[in-house]
């Protein structure tokens, strides 16, 4: 899987609810971070819990891709994004909506999962220009 099929195979089992933690690397030398829209997570531990924490806590996600770019050279990989994202957030019954950005870095790990993703940010694209 290359690191445009990692990222489209990582929306897709956010879709699906399904564990997104073995997306991102794990490996105590490498600091991972996750930032998301409400959230930073920093190591693998934090990243793994929170986005478990996730899962379990969010159901009926949209994850609608606009405007993926993906760049790689030996071994690593960078991307950004424009999505449309949705989600249900099952303890308080409410439905988010957000126009996000996204950008990352991954790495080629060898492991299971030949790429992984070693940094990611998802922010929310406020309008402002205006």
């Amino acid at each position: 899987m290359n690191p445009r099929e990692t990222i489209a195979a990582y929306y897709a089992a956010l879709r699906a609810g399904e564990p997104l933690g073995p997306f991102f690397a794990d490996d105590a030398d490498r600091s991972v971070v996750k930032f998301g829209i409400s959230e930073q997570l920093v190591g693998t531990d934090a990243t793994t819990t929170g986005l478990q924490e996730q899962t379990e806590t969010t159901r009926d996600w949209t994850v609608e891709s606009r405007a993926l770019r993906v760049t790689e050279r030996e071994g690593y990989a960078w991307f950004s994004d424009a999505v449309d994202l949705c989600w249900l957030d099952t303890e308080a019954g409410v439905r988010h909506e957000y126009d996000t950005r996204w950008s990352g870095t991954l790495e080629a790990t060898g492991g299971a999962r030949e790429w992984q993703f070693v940094g990611m940010h998802v922010s929310t694209a406020d309008d402002l220009g205006e």
